[in-house]
């Protein structure tokens, strides 16, 4: 029979400090001291349940605050943008105005020297009548003495000498032509004999000089005709010896001749 040392019940833990009370016994007995959520009964948890609210449906209501809120300030953030780049194009617009502005009021207070037209206008009345026609720089008086004579069929009624000046001009406006033509399709200027200074080559080669007569229809209404045959308007038509020419419907002839072929 072996010898055993008899059994002992192991030493009680010694508390150290004082020994709780009998409140603080109870009060832990309770479950004073544990985290909140060890503190919650069984029926909080169960009470959410009940009421249909969950972590999840938490975050279905949270999510889509925060989209529209993100849309919102994004929202926000666009129109700012486009307000100020309007407002900086609405500046550069009215730069550029104000600019032009100065522009133009800089060149309308420039000095104008350029023609008018006014100073010709002008130099080209006679007697308050602006007149249709200006002279070359060729014009010169005839070196022949050219003379027309007027037929009304046959009959001669009148003779003008047409070699005292460089041009005559023709129309019924009696204050400003030098051949009055009273028929009224003729037009108030109607058409100008112009004498010219030309360089002409002979048969040798040589250039010469010499005066001639045109005739040149000024926009007439019914037209010039030199040998029963209109002649271009607005463009010198050159005339020969014995051309006889016509002014608008009128029947009278005037036949140019000079001196030395008269006679």
């Amino acid at each position: 029979m072996s010898l055993r040392s008899p059994e002992r019940s192991p030493p009680a833990k010694r508390q150290r400090g004082r020994s709780a009370s009998p409140e603080q016994r109870e009060y832990m007995a309770n479950g004073g001291g544990r985290s909140s959520s060890r503190n919650r009964s069984p029926g909080y948890y169960r009470s959410g349940r009940d009421e249909g609210y969950s972590g999840r449906s938490r975050r279905d209501e949270v999510e889509p605050r925060r989209r529209e809120s993100g849309r919102e300030r994004e929202r926000e953030r666009d129109e700012g943008y486009g307000q100020r780049e309007r407002e900086k194009e609405r500046d550069v617009d009215r730069k550029r105005y104000e600019e032009g502005a100065v522009e133009k009021v800089a060149e309308a207070a420039k000095p104008n020297f350029g023609a008018s037209g006014l100073l010709a206008k002008e130099t080209n009345t006679v007697k308050g009548v602006e007149l249709k026609y200006n002279e070359p720089p060729e014009a010169r008086k005839p070196l022949k003495n050219w003379r027309l004579y007027v037929f009304k069929g046959e009959e001669q009624i009148d003779l003008i000498h047409i070699y005292r000046q460089s041009a005559y001009l023709v129309g019924r406006d009696t204050v400003v032509t030098d051949i009055p033509i009273a028929h009224p399709s003729c037009s108030k200027q109607h058409a100008v004999i112009q004498y010219r200074q030309i360089q002409e080559k002979n048969e040798y080669g040589d250039v010469t000089t010499t005066v001639k007569p045109f005739i040149i229809d000024l926009d007439s209404t019914n037209g010039t005709y030199v040998n029963d045959q209109e002649i271009p308007k607005s463009r010198y038509y050159e005339l020969r010896n014995a051309d006889v020419i016509k002014f608008g419907t009128s029947s009278r002839e005037y036949v140019l001749l000079h001196e030395e072929a008269s006679a």
